[in-house]
């Protein structure tokens, strides 16, 4: 039996699902098209990671010290439900089975809650060098743990999925400097913001200038990199699996082309991939996978 068809686990797979679908909806759409239980199963992992990042981003009226005691207390609930083998956790009920049942090393759910943390003592960033160490353990992570639960054929899959996770990263950063430098939060590097005639100033005032266009051209074009250098690790996957990460990736990817259409001004509002270009690129990969695909490997094998 599925997990996500166990009655005693429908309405904690329900609930993680109704999350994944209020916070990311470009995740969402992409996990639709994936097979039913490796579907669930995301959800699961999904919920999780943003109940652990809305502790932070949601503090409601908490000081830092009982927000810092709240990752603390997620962190032993999970050790132990890993123990365990169970939860009575909302969110980590079903993330606890997932996890076992895929065996996602534990290790990566810890660096997650790390990565949270980081964002109550820091705000601001050195080096690119720094900023790598946060969208690791805030999103690198996660594409790890995705790559479990997709399947893959060898480790080396791990390093594209790492790649993917911060390409993510970035572009979630690029997309959201507007919003972010209005909590004080400037996720740019500051040394890199120095070398382009640029000062953190010029994000909170909203400066936007030559200098800051080329600034942003050189942010796109890094994370553009990372999305190009994550694609191999998606024919690592299981072959049910591709067309949603590739989608995914794309959708993702999209939102770097807004932001170039904008002219790499950041102070313009959110960018965002419209639902037409969602479902565009949606079609466009069940195409390649599910019909091109195949044809190509029969081809092959009949030529051979």
């Amino acid at each position: 039996m599925s997990l996500f068809t166990d009655k005693t686990m429908e309405s904690a797979f329900k609930y993680a699902k109704s999350q994944t679908a209020h916070f990311s909806k470009s995740f969402f759409f992409s996990s639709q098209i994936l097979p039913k239980e490796k579907r669930w199963d995301t959800f699961a992992l999904y919920s999780f990671c943003r109940y652990a990042d809305n502790i932070v981003d949601q503090p409601r009226e908490r000081a830092d010290a009982e927000l810092f005691d709240e990752i603390a207390s997620l962190a032993r609930e999970l050790q132990i439900a890993y123990r365990r083998g169970e939860s009575e956790h909302p969110i980590l009920k079903p993330f606890i089975l997932v996890s076992l049942k895929r065996d996602i090393p534990i290790e990566y759910a810890l660096d997650l809650l790390d990565g949270v943390k980081m964002d109550l003592l820091k705000n601001r960033y050195e080096s690119f060098a720094d900023l790598y160490e946060f969208a690791y353990r805030v999103a690198g992570v996660v594409g790890l743990m995705m790559t479990f639960v997709m399947g893959f054929k060898n480790k080396e899959t791990l390093i594209y999925a790492e790649k993917l996770g911060i390409a993510m990263q970035l572009t979630n950063i690029l997309r959201d400097i507007q919003e972010d430098k209005n909590m004080n939060r400037i996720y740019l590097p500051l040394q890199e913001l120095k070398q382009f005639g640029l000062t953190e100033q010029d994000i909170l005032l909203e400066n936007f200038s030559y200098d800051m266009y080329h600034f942003m051209k050189f942010q796109v074009e890094r994370a553009d990199r990372y999305f190009e250098e994550s694609y191999p690790g998606i024919a690592l996957l299981d072959r049910d699996s591709q067309f949603a990460i590739y989608s995914a990736a794309k959708i993702y990817r999209g939102i770097l082309r807004q932001i170039e259409e904008r002219g790499y001004n950041p102070f313009l509002g959110r960018a965002f991939v419209s639902q037409r270009k969602k479902l565009a690129i949606l079609f466009n990969e069940v195409l390649k996978t599910r019909l091109l695909q195949p044809v190509a490997t029969m081809m092959a094998s009949l030529l051979s």
